[in-house]
């Protein structure tokens, strides 16, 4: 009897531990976080499909988890979540609430990505309250947080909504200067949605400036996306903004039929909008939600009436039964525990790839940083040395320095391009180069390219060959100065590996897509060749060959490894083919854009027909602190016929702008005192329409937001080339005289 005793007393232990180890599975925070990041995903769907009552169900049950295990940034998440639900319920002081709690915690949490995401609909419902600066604020906030993290894709919406709160607050300069860079980023990520509002919302900007034409041409390709898409919200927007233009332009039948479409589509959005959020559609969501509670109810009750029915089984059955599920409940719980470990070893090796990544990208940083700085202080006085060769050169020397100095100027140019190249791949590197598509005639192109490298070839006794497919039309919108250094580039390093040969550059159709061509390019030589073991590392950088080969035939390594990130850019791919000895072809593939437009000459002498009276009436401020720059900018004004006058700090040149009327200000950036920046600044709060040139030796990219807040209108890099710094002067002081004057 007390064996029996002992049995039941070892069966009913069994009972409770398979009882706790339920419990400890269910408080598992790992689980509970599974299942509020599930209730999350459905929330957000339900989101996407207009189900708002649900979602907001979901995230109130992912919301008494989350606080239930403490979670902050998922608490940061979910009420970010609610806000937004709030802004679409158009309860606007609710949701402000809700936004301004997830700010909280996701600040504390420093989950700086949902935290921007946050600001961002801050933002939008500052908006709906017609508070435009606040909303501009939190847009800021938001876009900055995301460049932070490099995740642009994200950058390109808060641009757009930048751009509609300056359109808003009638800056249509800013407005536009917002949306292009909206549109441009939306171009590079297949963003259509936010492409098709940016062109249209430009298009109203530019309206609002009484550039019509213009204006009706941007927002109709915006509105064309939009209906290619079926985004009906932008498609209404579109509506509406071609009716106010198309009235602003005379055509008010056009008008009247865009304003016929806004109205129909407004009517339907609003009508869809009311269903979903009606008060019968919510009533009828908390009666399915009690009959769903009675269906619970029932099922518990038919569970006790079986759980009764059983206890009326033989004791026997009942033990080998309770036996059976203890001995599985002891099985799952060493499962469980062996997934527990599991777990705590993938979150810890997770957390050491973070802390790397982190490092990793530190380094990055870290690198581009030293680069800019390397950079400014190297073109600084590279800008010197150039400068002064070619005005030296310009002054009639002695014939036996005339070598010397030639030797000079190749040696400073030769370490400006070394110095460009490094700069190149660290664009690329940092996914900071842009494609810039323009109507270009591709064939003149490539000839221009090789009429550039001949007499470099004609050096090798070399002959070069263009062929040029009839099938291929002449006229493509793409990036012809990215285009242009690519085939320099291949072919110029064909010139450097082979003498007394032939380099043939041919184009070619792959094949054609609506307007779209995919060109296959080669560049084919008879020189030296490549051997399969340097092939494998062509393309990467300072991997030009040997110490001896770079010796012998010059280059930095660099230009290959430029090749291959351009076209990537250019979504393109580059292929080898080499035998050593006898020569090497290179094959690129890119897509060109069909254009009809013919492409537009461009000037190149553009002060020659002013006359010297003209010229003599436009005044300009050199701002600048290094002496050997200020004399060198100043020669070249004076070769131009133009004439300065100089100071060398930022006060002084706010001073003279309040007391003397300017045409130009050439502004250095690093001086003394107040910079550059903080100068223009100063001179932006009372005078807004005086043209302001940075003259820096700064070119990184990440700099052009920088200098566009500070109010410049363009920047001329140092060391500069004549031409780009006069094409620049005339556009500021001929071209705007000449469209003001119209």
């Amino acid at each position: 009897m007390s064996q029996v005793k002992n049995y039941i007393f070892a069966i009913l232990l069994l009972i409770s531990f398979n009882t706790s180890a339920q419990d400890s599975i269910q408080d598992d925070p790992e689980a509970i976080q599974i299942s509020i990041d599930y209730r999350i995903d459905q929330a957000q769907s339900d989101m996407d499909n207009s189900d708002y009552f649900n979602a907001q169900k979901k995230l109130e049950e992912a919301l008494k988890l989350a606080e239930k295990i403490d979670n902050k940034k998922s608490i940061g998440i979910i009420y970010s979540k609610i806000g937004k639900l709030h802004y679409i319920f158009e309860e606007l002081d609710e949701a402000i609430k809700s936004l301004i709690k997830a700010n909280e915690v996701q600040r504390f949490a420093k989950d700086d990505i949902n935290l921007a995401e946050t600001y961002k609909t801050l933002g939008n419902v500052y908006s709906s309250k017609k508070d435009f600066k606040q909303a501009l604020d939190y847009y800021k906030s938001s876009k900055s947080l995301f460049e932070q993290e490099d995740l642009d894709e994200f950058v390109a919406e808060v641009l757009l909504y930048e751009g509609k709160t300056y359109i808003a607050l009638k800056d249509n300069r800013h407005a536009r200067i917002q949306l292009d860079k909206s549109i441009a980023l939306a171009n590079r990520y297949d963003l259509n949605k936010i492409l098709s509002s940016a062109l249209i919302n430009k298009g109203q900007a530019l309206g609002n400036v009484e550039n019509i034409d213009e204006g009706l041409s941007t927002a109709t390709k915006g509105l064309n996306i939009a209906k290619d898409n079926q985004f009906n919200n932008v498609l209404n927007n579109g509506y509406r903004v071609l009716s106010d233009l198309n009235y602003k332009a005379g055509n008010y039948q056009k008008a009247h039929e865009y304003l016929l479409k806004h109205t129909e589509l407004t009517d339907s959005l609003i009508t869809l909008k009311r269903n979903n959020l009606s008060q019968e559609k919510r009533i009828q969501f908390l009666i399915d939600n009690q009959t769903e509670y009675q269906k619970e109810q029932a099922a518990d009750l038919e569970e006790k009436k079986e759980e009764i029915s059983l206890s009326k089984l033989t004791t026997i059955l009942s033990i080998a039964l309770i036996t059976i599920l203890s001995l599985l409940t002891l099985s799952l719980y060493k499962n469980n525990n062996i997934r527990l470990k599991t777990n705590n070893m993938l979150h810890k090796k997770n957390g050491e790839l973070i802390i790397a990544k982190e490092k990793a990208e530190l380094a990055s940083k870290t690198k581009a940083n030293f680069l800019s700085t390397v950079t400014h202080e190297l073109r600084t006085p590279l800008y010197a040395v150039t400068g002064l060769t070619s005005m030296l050169l310009d002054e009639d020397p002695k014939p036996s320095q005339v070598q010397h100095l030639k030797s000079l100027k190749f040696s400073g140019d030769y370490l400006l391009t070394f110095i460009n190249d490094i700069l190149q791949i660290n664009k690329i590197e940092a996914n900071k180069v842009e494609v810039e598509p323009e109507v270009f005639n591709l064939k003149k192109k490539m000839t221009n390219v090789i009429a550039a490298l001949n007499n470099s070839a004609l050096d090798n006794n070399i002959q070069i060959h263009l062929s040029y497919d009839n099938d291929l039309p002449k006229n493509f919108m793409a990036d012809q100065l990215k285009i242009s250094q690519i085939l320099i580039n291949l072919v110029g390093n064909s010139i450097k590996f082979t003498k007394d040969g032939d380099i043939w550059v041919r184009a070619y159709k792959l094949e054609k897509k609506d307007d779209i061509y995919t060109v296959r390019f080669e560049i084919e030589d008879n020189g030296i060749g490549i051997s399969q073991e340097k092939q494998k590392l062509l393309f990467e950088s300072f991997s030009q060959g040997s110490i001896q080969i770079n010796r012998k035939y010059g280059g930095t390594g660099l230009g290959l490894s430029i090749v291959k990130g351009l076209i990537e850019i250019l979504k393109g791919k580059i292929y080898l083919e080499s035998e050593l000895g006898k020569g090497s072809k290179f094959i690129f593939e890119i897509p060109l854009k069909y254009s009809e437009e013919v492409e537009k000459q461009k000037k190149e002498e553009y002060f020659k027909d002013i006359n010297e009276l003209e010229l003599s009436n436009i005044k300009i401020l050199v701002v600048e602190d290094n002496k050997i720059n200020q004399m060198i900018t100043k020669k070249i004004l004076n070769k131009m016929k133009l004439y300065c006058e100089v100071v060398d700090n930022g006060e002084e040149a706010v001073d003279m702008v309040k007391t003397q009327n300017y045409d130009v200000i050439l502004m250095d950036i690093h001086m003394p005192g107040i910079s550059g920046l903080e100068a223009t600044k100063i001179i932006r709060t009372f005078n807004k329409e005086i043209t302001i040139f940075a003259l820096t030796a700064v070119t990184l990219e990440d700099k052009m937001q920088e200098f566009d807040e500070a109010g410049f209108d363009d920047i001329i890099s140092k060391p500069f080339k004549q031409e780009d710094f006069e094409k620049k002067l005339y556009n500021a002081l001929i071209d705007n005289n000449k469209t003001t004057s119209a």
